[in-house]
């Protein structure tokens, strides 16, 4: 599913925002806080950076829910069919009271 890639790169792309953020965070004047001029335009281009990369996010996040859905749905090698797993379940105590 190529949605997986839109959706990984703009994880990446995100955690370099916030990345980047940190850094802004951390050049900002001792006085700035939110509501203040200096920090309030930081964190509004910040915002405006990130916004395409949530926007994928948005359009594209349902191919995860979609794959946890088939995936519960799919018969798993790992495990026995239910039937199976009863079937040798009443062996087993069967086996175990002889």
């Amino acid at each position: 599913m190529w949605q997986l890639g839109v959706l990984h790169d703009a994880l990446d792309r995100l955690d370099a925002l916030h990345e980047k953020w940190r850094e802004t965070l951390d050049n900002l004047p001792a006085d700035a806080r939110p509501g203040t001029r200096a920090f309030d335009d930081a964190l509004a281009e910040h915002h405006a950076e990130c916004w395409s990369h949530l926007d994928d996010w948005a359009t594209h996040g349902q191919a995860i829910v979609e794959i946890n859905i088939a995936a519960r749905h799919a018969p798993s090698p790992l495990a026995p069919r239910p039937s199976t797993t009863a079937a040798l379940s009443t062996s087993l105590a069967s086996t175990v009271r002889r």
